[in-house]
């Protein structure tokens, strides 16, 4: 007897002998059992996952004798043919070789014959996108209307590329990756038929390969055991395809949250040094941060993860290393080195630095919670007054003197009481300092959403009457009230004032004009005493060549007036917009 291959020798041949697709084989055995079936099927999913098989194992259910029945007889002599590909009813058709319009048109005469023995003719047709679109076109009022005897089972690995029109008269079934532990799980079984030893981390290794197909994983499994023999372990897995072993990729990944730079180009190199598929790697690592996150998300739950215990084990003394924020900036640039790769001239070089940015990713702050933390700093600290700095000596001018008296008690009492806050009347009983009020909302709103608080710092309180506060904004600022008066801003006020001791309090927002400062008050000022004046010396004549011109003043505004384009072209400004990709959309003084 030739040999067999594992991928073959061992293919399914009933629908309860299919690894993973269990969404598939029990709908269809569901229409068999009630007689609902369609004419046209679509098959689809990644390679290796059974779509052909599932085709196969649907035509013998149709044609076995007795049928259709969902489980017929391994020995059913029609069920052999179809098995063994010599059936006269079952025609498996490759879509890539038959493309043309020419064998539609023939497919279509054909169709049109009664079966042979059988009581259906079915037409399986793989990788079907690779038909013409004139092909496509061609078949469209065959599939649509085919004779009563005819059914087509189409397979493809691209449904994207198979014409709408085409789509529309299947009914559609998409296979799905098989997860590692079934591969593991059926790997096993076959080693076992076929007496020999596979340790569970190079089954392990075999199904991460395999990237959830199962032919590449029973291919792999058949080419271990023409190099290995009786006895495959891990290594011979990793050293024969090229992978990284997971005590690595967890070793790498535990340098890589501790910031241990030295240590994660240490281990780079060594696995550079063998020959491993960095882009593989690279894979390999963001898949264990993936499942690090999940990991956290969902506290620990093992369910959402197809690891093993040593893995489950290693992610509980890795968790608390790190934070949500940072494994999804770690997961980031992973990401984007992920899909760079392949253009890199070096890929080592190109894969140190991308690890030495996770690094990096880990230790980052976000610009939310830095400025959170500075207005945190600005309302618990108030800043150091300035004081002038001391500049050169100036040039003593005589100068007249002046005399001023100190301002009368009356006159000071005066002044305080024109400055002091605004006061209402209190609805809990006593006066209600407003402005103080709106300054202690002000300041619990910035700790909480400095952005909001940036919208309001232009508003003032009007009044708090039957627990409402009104707070106008001045027209030349009408266009924030849009900004704030909506519901999150309400309740975010709301609870402010709550905490400030205003239980159920209501929030309103008008246009209104903004009340002018009180003017300073006048302190009675005594009379000057001139001194004598001083005798005056002889100017110094100047040479003409020496003589310089003093400052326009049209060139540059005083101290303090800066103009637009002045703010424009700052040099702090211009590295803000860089920075944060921003514009200008207006400059208020």
């Amino acid at each position: 007897m030739p040999y067999e291959v594992i991928a073959r020798k061992y293919r399914p041949q009933r629908f309860s002998e299919v690894v993973g697709q269990e969404h598939v084989t029990q709908t269809l055995g569901n229409a068999i059992e009630q007689k609902r079936i369609a004419h046209a099927y679509l098959f689809c999913g990644p390679r290796g996952t059974g779509k052909t098989t599932v085709a196969r194992i649907f035509a013998k259910c149709l044609n076995c004798t007795g049928g259709p029945k969902v489980n017929p007889e391994d020995t059913d002599a029609r069920c052999v043919e179809i098995t063994e590909g010599r059936s006269l009813d079952v025609l498996e058709i490759d879509g890539a070789s038959n493309n043309g319009v020419e064998q539609v048109r023939e497919l279509r005469e054909t169709c049109k014959y009664a079966p042979a023995s059988s009581q259906f003719k079915i037409y399986i047709i793989d990788e079907v996108h690779m038909l013409s679109a004139a092909a496509f076109n061609a078949l469209l009022k065959t599939l649509e209307e085919p004779p009563p005897h005819v059914k087509f089972m189409f397979a493809t690995t691209e449904p994207e590329k198979v014409l709408p029109t085409i789509l529309s008269r299947c009914q559609r079934f998409d296979l799905r990756r098989i997860p590692v532990s079934l591969i593991v799980k059926h790997l096993a079984h076959i080693a076992t038929l076929e007496k020999v030893a596979v340790e569970e981390a190079a089954l392990h290794a075999i199904a991460r390969g395999a990237e959830g197909g199962m032919r590449d994983a029973e291919s792999a499994l058949d080419q271990l055991i023409s190099f290995c023999g009786e006895k495959i372990v891990e290594g011979d897995v990793l050293c024969m395809f090229g992978l990284t072993s997971q005590g690595q990729i967890l070793t790498l990944a535990s340098a890589v949250l501790k910031g241990e730079a030295e240590t994660v180009l240490r281990e780079l190199n060594e696995l550079a040094k063998h020959g491993k598929d960095l882009g593989r790697f690279l894979a390999d690592l963001l898949g264990h941060f993936r499942n690090l996150l999940i990991y956290q998300v969902s506290r620990g739950d093992l369910k959402l993860l197809e690891i093993s215990e040593g893995h489950a084990a290693m992610l509980k003394e890795q968790s608390p290393l790190v934070t949500t924020e940072a494994l999804t900036r770690i997961m980031e640039v992973l990401t984007d080195s992920e899909s760079r790769l392949r253009e890199a001239a070096s890929k080592k070089i190109f894969v140190e630095v991308a690890l030495l940015k996770t690094i990096q990713a880990r230790e980052a702050v976000q610009i939310d919670t830095v400025l959170k933390q500075l207005q945190k700093l600005r309302s618990e600290q108030p800043g150091p007054a300035i004081k002038p700095q001391a500049g050169p000596p100036a040039t003593p001018v005589p100068a007249p003197a002046k005399t001023v008296s100190p301002p009368k008690p009356a006159a000071a009492a005066a002044a305080m009481t024109a400055v002091s806050p605004t006061v209402v009347a209190n609805p809990m009983g006593g006066d209600l300092d407003l402005t103080g009020l709106w300054q202690n909302v002000l300041e619990a709103v910035g700790r909480a959403s400095p952005f909001t608080r940036s919208y309001l710092v232009e508003a003032q309180p009007l009044s708090f009457s039957k627990n409402v506060l009104t707070i106008g904004f001045d027209p030349e600022f009408g266009d924030r009230l849009g900004l704030v008066d909506n519901s999150r801003t309400h309740s975010l006020l709301q609870t402010k004032l709550q905490e400030l001791g205003r239980a159920n309090a209501q929030v309103r927002f008008i246009l209104a004009e903004r009340d002018s400062p009180p003017a300073p008050p006048k302190l009675p000022v005594q009379p000057l005493a001139m001194p004598p004046a001083a005798p005056v010396k002889p100017a110094i004549p100047v040479p003409q060549a020496a003589a310089v011109a003093p400052p326009s003043k049209a060139r540059k505004p005083a101290a303090g007036h800066l103009t637009a384009q002045d703010f424009k072209d700052d040099p702090l400004i211009q590295k803000a917009l860089e920075v944060f990709k921003g514009q200008i959309v207006e400059i208020r003084a």
